[in-house]
């Protein structure tokens, strides 16, 4: 048996058992299963299915499954020889009941092989049909049936599925072949092509096989079973599949099994055909029959495109009496199974066989409805229902998708999906155009598109219905800003090549101009060439407010919103926000009339200068912290103070050299030069060499402790404000950056004696807590010492993984590919905790913190809050909320609810 090995770092984290299994494969047929439907572990999901159909006496045909651990030995390099000794006397056994030899006889029998892990991976592992056949099997078949067209047509089918998948021929070079003989029989259809042509086709095919491999094609059937089951554990580790696994967080070492079935034929004329179903819509829910079949087909032509299926219905008008033995069967198994199923039939000489049921996939919207009409049909428990929707999935109620429904759809390039939804508009390349065709109104909806965003471009965004960058990850500055906005961003972009002073976007060979139209998709990562439609968001749908209220009594998390404005602050109480996890005060500065006194107040020189400039600034803020009070009534507001370097407030240093050379080429009396110029210095004066790991955060505020005196005086006099107003607010500061307890103390010494000056001079007070992001791996690690003086702790994962890690969350993406193509990376770390890392402080750090001070609050505040398997760490270790961008709050409450039902024990994952 050929054998796939793995390198040795991936060897290494091998499932392995105790005990080698002492059966390799399992049969199904003759009304009875060796396996049965709970067995997906050893089955995977399609053999298990095919098990418990058999069992239940339904029309299948028969066969066997390879069990996933030939798969896991396959991928270590060394398989039990009692696998093919199983092979071998199962087959022997499938000839017995069907009176067939594999490509054999005047009858010879055919079979398919094919995938089926646990979990469905729909497309992402390969499939061979009508195996068995060979120079000689094709005309005992041509001649059993009557029909020579049909006989070599599944030849053909077979050396070109043989040849791609087992022998890595490309499929194109089919295809061209298949092309050129349609073209020069001049028919449209595949069907259409004569015994005649197709004996070409077939010729042709082998003399391709023989060129491209050096051998002829293989003539002997149990040779070619071999190398399609091998070919089929082989695909498990492709890369398309990898990335499917990436995606879904299934585990690389569960491996497939390999089912291999008696064929039947729905290409054997017009008596016969083949489809694929739902038991209800998959798009929305709806509880009605929804597919689509071709008569005289096989099943690869429904699903490529090649012929355009029939809707399912027309089957009932076609062939009534197989269509209502379909829908019996089928509403059968989605009884049995509880969950809507996704099912593939074929109809040979008018009797119809079930080839497979599984349950289906379906979009948010469809999940959500799906559930509760099964609570409603007494089909499962409310308990249950919560896990029939992935917490992901809830993105589809809360921002606009692109409407592709008979739109021809051009995929110009694919970047990172930064911030959910669908944005259609005319680009734009810098945020002052952004702002102009605004104002002038020329352009309905603006696309901002950049190399990369900055704070400076927050007035674009501001306008922009979605922004493009072809630089940048999942926690670049564009793509958190967009998530707390709510706008559609696609990130990283890597193959858009964004030319910001000629205002070109230049990809797969075309050249965009500022005006024309694209379409963005932020939750695929998609950008799409010219104007779609977009279908609204749903964010008050009945039955998403009726679901949402099953979920919320089951979780213990606490899911709060990272919001920096009012606006921000009341759309997430809109969509369940129990507090402010994170409001980040700098990204106010860069409001309208603000960014001019925060350059002041970089520029001085003095502490009275600065003094000077921050007063300027402080009703500003106040105003701000009042809006957010009132906009969270009663419920926590975390404030973080001044956390980035002071530089991100100026210019960049090379749009200022540009300038200055400008002005001195066409204006050197302008008395602009001189501001520039004293600009340039003090840039070039903040420059760092590692700006991230620089003077920020606390370190700002203990270099200049009148910023932190500005900020805690607007924050308290805001909230004095806001409850003398009648209001209640709930204010927690939070101090950024924290290394060690003596910086937590100098700065909760400044806040605390701000607090009690305010306090004084309104003749009133509000409670309040001070306390520190953990950002650092050193804060962690001294955490039973900085809770003398925090009340709480927020961990900063964005940071702490970045520190951990020593990796910049902005060039990560410059190896992350490989990274994850290599297996060294399961998820971008930015994206999905590293809980054996990043986790294992931020668990130890909660531990330390509360042997300090047990009743500690704590939580997190990074991207990761909204990451379902994040939340459920957090769910685990014990944190007291997460805090994520309005947009992933659904996605966080629905993710805590499972954490939490899945610690009970009442996962509602049981079948029958």
């Amino acid at each position: 048996m050929a054998q796939g090995v793995m390198d040795k770092q991936q060897a290494g984290q091998a499932i392995s058992s105790s005990t080698t299994p002492t059966k390799y494969v399992y049969f199904f047929g003759g009304g009875s299963a060796d396996g049965n439907g709970r067995m997906k572990d050893t089955l995977g999901g399609k053999g298990a299915g095919l098990a418990e159909m058999t069992n239940a006496g339904l029309p299948v045909p028969p066969g066997f499954t390879i069990q996933t651990e030939s798969c896991r030995e396959y991928m270590r390099g060394k398989v039990s020889p009692n696998v093919d000794t199983e092979m071998h006397a199962a087959l022997e056994r499938l000839e017995r009941l069907q009176g067939q030899k594999l490509g054999v006889g005047e009858n010879p029998l055919l079979v398919s092989v094919r995938s089926g892990a646990k979990f469905s991976m729909p497309g992402m592992m390969d499939t061979i049909l009508n195996l068995g056949l060979n120079d000689k099997a094709v005309e005992a078949l041509a001649l059993r049936s009557g029909n020579p067209r049909f006989a070599y047509d599944s030849y053909r089918r077979l050396i070109q599925m043989f040849g791609d998948v087992v022998l890595d021929v490309p499929k194109k070079k089919f295809e061209h072949i298949f092309d050129g003989v349609k073209a020069k029989a001049k028919v449209k259809f595949d069907y259409d092509l004569k015994p005649e042509a197709l004996q070409a086709i077939i010729a042709e095919y082998k003399k391709l096989v023989k060129k491209e491999t050096g051998k002829d094609f293989p003539q002997n059937p149990l040779d070619q079973l071999v190398a399609a089951r091998d070919a089929v554990f082989r695909s498990w580790q492709n890369d398309r599949a990898k990335t499917y696994r990436r995606i879904n967080h299934i585990d690389d070492w569960l491996g497939t099994a390999v089912n291999v079935q008696a064929m039947v034929f729905g290409n054997l004329g017009e008596n016969s055909g083949t489809g694929v179903g739902f038991t209800r819509n998959p798009a929305t829910g709806e509880r009605v029959f929804f597919g689509e079949y071709l008569m005289n087909a096989q099943g690869e032509d429904v699903v490529s495109g090649v012929r355009t299926p029939m809707p399912i219905s027309e089957l009932e008008k076609a062939m009534p009496t197989v269509y209502d033995q379909l829908r019996t069967i089928t509403w059968k198994m989605e009884k049995h199974y509880r969950d809507m199923q996704d099912f593939e039939f074929t109809i040979q000489d008018g009797k119809l066989y079930m080839l497979q049921t599984r349950n289906g996939k379906r979009t948010g919207l469809a999940a959500v409805r799906v559930a509760i009409d099964m609570v409603k049909e007494g089909l499962i428990t409310q308990e249950e229902a919560i896990f029939r929707v992935e917490p992901n999935q809830l993105y589809d109620f809360l921002v606009p998708r692109l409407d592709e429904k008979g739109a021809k759809i051009d995929v110009l390039a694919t970047g990172l999906p930064a911030s959910p939804g669908a944005a259609v508009g005319q680009i734009v390349f810098t945020a002052e155009d952004a702002v102009k065709h605004h104002q002038k109104g020329d352009y309905p909806t603006i696309i901002l598109v950049r190399g990369e965003t900055t704070p400076e471009d927050i007035a674009g965004m501001e306008v922009a219905a979605g922004i493009l960058t072809s630089r940048g990850g999942m926690t670049s500055h564009a793509a958190v800003v967009t998530r707390g906005m709510g706008k559609c961003c696609v990130a990283g972009a890597g193959d858009c090549v964004v030319d910001e002073n000629k205002k070109e976007l230049r990809v797969k060979g075309k050249t965009f101009k500022q005006g024309d139209w694209i379409s963005l998709d932020g939750t695929t990562g998609r950008v799409i060439d010219g104007k779609l439609k977009t279908i609204a968001a749903q964010p008050d749908d009945p039955e998403l407010v009726k679901f949402m209220k099953w979920v919320d009594p089951v979780r213990k998390l606490r899911i709060r919103a990272n919001a920096d404005v009012p606006r921000d602050a009341k759309m997430a109480r809109t969509f369940g926000a129990e507090g402010i996890g994170l409001c980040r005060t700098e990204h106010m500065f860069f409001g309208e009339g603000r960014l001019e006194h925060v350059r002041a107040m970089i520029l001085a020189h003095e502490e009275s200068e600065r003094r000077d400039a921050l007063k300027k600034l402080l009703p500003m803020q106040r105003a701000d912290f009042v809006g957010l009070f009132k906009a969270m009534e009663s419920l926590p507001v975390t404030i973080r103070l001044l956390d980035p370097p002071l530089h991100e407030f100026l210019p960049q240093r090379e749009e200022l050299l540009v300038e200055i050379q400008h002005l001195e080429d066409t204006k050197p009396r302008s008395p602009k030069l001189k501001e520039l110029r004293i600009l340039l210095a003090r840039v070039q004066d903040l420059h760092e060499v590692n700006p991230m790991l620089g003077l920020r955060g606390c370190r700002l505020g203990i270099a200049f402790p009148e910023i932190t005196e500005m900020q805690a005086r607007a924050i308290f006099e805001a909230a004095v404000s806001v409850q003398k107003n009648g209001g209640e607010p709930h204010l927690e500061i939070m101090v950024p950056l924290i290394g060690s307890i003596e910086e937590m103390r100098n700065q909760s010494a400044i806040i605390r004696r701000v607090a009690a000056q305010v306090f004084k001079e309104k003749g009133a007070s509000v409670d309040y807590m001070v306390g520190t992001m953990i950002e650092l791996p050193r804060a962690a690690l001294t955490a039973d010492q900085i809770a003398e003086e925090a009340e709480f702790f927020s961990f900063g994962t964005n940071d702490l993984t970045q520190t951990t890690y020593g990796i910049s969350r902005d060039d990560i993406n410059h190896f992350l590919p490989a990274y994850l193509k290599a297996g060294i990376f399961k998820h971008d770390p930015f994206a999905t905790l590293d809980q054996a890392g990043v986790g294992a402080l931020v668990k130890m750090a909660t531990t330390k913190g509360r042997a300090t001070r047990a009743n500690l609050k704590v939580g997190i505040c990074g991207e990761h809050g909204g990451d379902p398997e994040s939340v459920k760490f957090c769910h685990k270790i014990g944190l007291n909320y997460v805090s994520c961008s309005p947009f992933r709050l659904l996605t966080a409450r629905l993710a805590a609810a499972q954490a939490a039902l899945e610690e009970k024990g009442d996962s509602g994952h049981s079948m029958k």
